[in-house]
């Protein structure tokens, strides 16, 4: 494909790669399969499609190609239906809000927090009142001198809405903000409650205050909030089924209650997670506004009416209480994605979010993040930065296809309320969250910091306890927890930091790659590791014993044909008493091996055994 550009003066287009030929395809597969047939990944059965080998699978069953030759058609422009493009007709150039949440549950130290981050840059407030954060009449206090006919105030108190919208508006009202002025998300969100304490929220109480929003412009009353699926495990379209179907339910709610339809379609605000998968997390929010233009086109919603308002976090699930600096990574992508994917509103989470109420420089860092991200990299200068890739269209078809197979799912199974009190969402979710489970134990999706490349010797972050937020529903899972247990466990052995001996064969370049997989999959669990060094001999070997229970054999394929056995039965004869191997199970296996460490086996399955064999208590 040749690239062209017209200058401003109008002078002839400038063929930049003129000279030379067009690519093919077979050309492009030949230097692929180059690539790996030296790096042993091809076989002859993938021969001729060598491309076949780069493919992976989401967690929807979608396919994921390494290459790309076409878009499906339909993504329309920005601010026109579908809204795939954009909710707004600038797109991604109107920017988003830099929202913080706030959820310490003394007034004081939020209203400084507040104020701090206004000052740093935040355009947006969102307070967790009630059950795991503020009292709902504390909020006149913690909103003294915020200027709120210049910010916008998302509420998010789960049973305690009502009164928390009550006292937002009467704090507007004593401020003298005019009505039209002030911008907010009430937050009412019966459907979230469910999900997460198992018991709905008030609906009379939701409608209500729906109808009482239509007399003011710039408010909204409810959230259809895609968070508690995605904490539950679930996968990108299982998120966008349950938030789609929420939203759904919410509209029939309303124009029960006799709202218009599309007065009932303004009342909504869509929350949906952001992840350190970036494409995923773009093509989930294009899915998102197609999705909810299907459903609002039906009920007959005019055009103009039928963008969707989104909300992006970074999800919480991702974040891990170890190795915690990995997360401000994690967050800068899932904050890109967000804003690239179109949302209106972004939250960056603190990078010490999963260890307890964030300190001042993570609240710093957090909106910094979003700051960089908008005034540096420029990303809104362009109207629809991931229009255009076929990769991006392709996945954003396929996620809206997977999102409504199961949001018919759950409507033919009596709508979000009855799939959730049937247990069939819990039971989707949780099949998916096993499925994510096996693969962060096998560390198919490793996790930096935590399964991959972990710092045994990290000084702890200190951190005050968060309140206990309502359970019931839904359970919340981060994916870093099996590890996170391990290393508790180790931490906290009364002899030390437990140890394997990693018996090595042979000089160093037989056996220090394994040695050093094995030192990385150890400290993965809190183990630490000693090693024997280069050696001749299992008599060598046995020298360097310092008697720990568990070794592990590390050597060339090679040397453990000559030696694994020899070896095995003298670090037995010595006191071992579990003998790994590093490296696939041969067959057959060496005699006197118990188990085997390799890329892809199950890393917390043998850090249980490894830690049970060292004494270290769960």
């Amino acid at each position: 494909m040749v690239a062209h550009s017209t200058s401003s003066g109008g002078g002839p287009d400038l063929a930049l790669a003129a000279e030379f030929p067009d690519p093919s395809r077979e050309q492009w597969q030949e230097q692929v399969a180059k690539v790996l047939r030296r790096s042993g990944l091809l076989d002859d059965e993938h021969a001729g499609a060598p491309e076949d080998v780069l493919d992976s699978t989401t967690y929807d069953g979608i396919p994921v190609h390494p290459l790309y030759t076409s878009a499906p058609a339909g993504a329309g422009l920005p601010g026109l239906a579908p809204f795939v493009r954009g909710s707004r007709p600038e797109g991604a150039t109107a920017g988003w809000e830099v929202r913080q949440l706030h959820a310490h549950p003394d007034p004081a130290e939020t209203h400084r927090e507040v104020l701090a981050d206004l000052d740093g840059g935040v355009s947006s407030l969102w307070l967790r009142l009630g059950p795991g954060g503020l009292a709902a009449d504390d909020l006149a206090d913690v909103l003294h001198g915020v200027h709120l006919d210049m910010i916008s105030v998302v509420l998010d108190a789960g049973p305690d809405t009502a009164r928390a919208a009550e006292a937002l508006l009467a704090a507007a009202a004593e401020q003298g903000v005019p009505t039209g002025a002030l911008r907010a998300t009430l937050g009412a969100d019966p459907l979230g409650e469910q999900a997460r304490t198992g018991t709905a929220g008030d609906r009379e109480a939701a409608t209500a205050l729906a109808a009482r929003c239509t007399e003011h412009p710039g408010l909204r009353a409810l959230v259809a909030d895609g968070l508690p699926f995605h904490d539950a495990g679930g996968s990108d379209a299982q998120e966008l089924g349950c938030a789609l179907a929420a939203g759904t339910t919410y509209l029939r709610w309303l124009t029960e209650a006799g709202l218009d339809v599309a007065a009932a379609a303004g009342q909504l605000e869509f929350r949906f997670a952001a992840t350190a998968d970036q494409f995923l997390t773009i093509a989930k929010l294009r899915a998102a506004r197609r999705l909810w233009e299907q459903v609002t086109r039906t009920c007959g919603v005019p055009e103009g009416a039928r963008g969707q308002v989104q909300h992006a976090v970074t999800s919480e699930a991702m974040l891990a209480r170890r190795d915690p600096w990995v997360n401000m990574l994690r967050t800068t992508i899932a904050a890109f994605a967000a804003g690239v994917g179109g949302a209106q509103a972004v939250t960056a989470l603190p990078f010490d979010a999963a260890l307890g109420l964030p300190d001042t420089t993570a609240r710093r860092v957090a909106r910094n993040t979003q700051s960089l991200l908008l005034e540096e990299s420029h990303l809104a200068q362009v109207i629809d930065p991931a229009g255009g890739s076929w990769y991006v269209e392709s996945l954003t078809d396929e996620l809206a296809r997977a999102g409504w197979r199961w949001f018919q799912e759950i409507e033919a199974a009596g709508g979000l309320p009855a799939a959730l009190g049937s247990g069939l969402v819990a039971d989707r979710l949780d099949a998916t969250w096993q499925r994510r489970r096996s693969a962060v134990a096998h560390r198919t999706d490793p996790l930096t910091g935590v399964s991959e490349f972990p710092n045994l010797d990290e000084p702890r972050l200190p951190r005050a306890a968060a309140p206990a937020r309502p359970t019931g529903g839904l359970p919340r899972h981060r994916y870093a927890e099996p590890f996170e247990r391990l290393r508790d466990a180790a931490d906290a052995h009364p002899g030390g930091r437990p140890s394997v001996f990693l018996a090595t064969l042979g000089p160093l370049a037989a056996h220090t790659a394994r040695a050093a997989f094995t030192r990385n999959l150890l400290a993965a669990g809190g183990v630490g590791a000693t090693e024997a060094g280069p050696t001749g001999t299992a008599d060598e070997v046995v020298a360097a014993y310092p008697g720990t229970p568990v070794v592990c054999l590390c050597g060339s394929d090679a040397l453990y044909a000559e030696r694994a056995e020899e070896t095995a039965r003298a670090l037995r004869a010595a006191g071992a008493e579990h003998v790994l191997l590093a490296g696939r199970p041969g067959d057959p296996p060496p005699e006197g091996v118990d188990g085997f460490v390799f890329a892809g086996c199950d890393a917390l399955a043998v850090l249980d055994e490894v830690q049970r064999r060292l004494g270290v208590e769960a």
